[in-house]
């Protein structure tokens, strides 16, 4: 399984949750796990997704990603799982 972590943080507003996980739909990504705060008016959702089916390789789905967050007013980070467990072990 082809596990990858996504972050999503910014300004909050209508439909940023809708838009990534309509983007990820399309493209055959399953989302895992999910867990979203808003803090005094500030959006943070990390994701755990499984890409196994999807038919683009992690650096098309980072680099579209990262445009989503663009047109909606977020950054948008993807990292593969096995990267983002070592950059944060203690």
């Amino acid at each position: 399984m082809k596990k990858t972590i996504i972050t999503v943080v910014g300004k909050d507003s209508v439909g940023i949750i809708a838009k990534v996980c309509t983007y990820l739909a399309e493209n055959q990504v399953n989302i895992l796990d999910i867990s979203q705060t808003i803090v005094q008016g500030y959006f943070n959702m990390m994701m755990i997704v499984d890409a196994n089916e999807t038919p683009k390789n992690f650096e098309e789905l980072a680099t579209e990603l990262e445009k989503i967050g663009e047109e909606i007013g977020v950054i948008i980070k993807a990292q593969h799982e096995d990267i983002f467990n070592k950059m944060h072990r203690l």
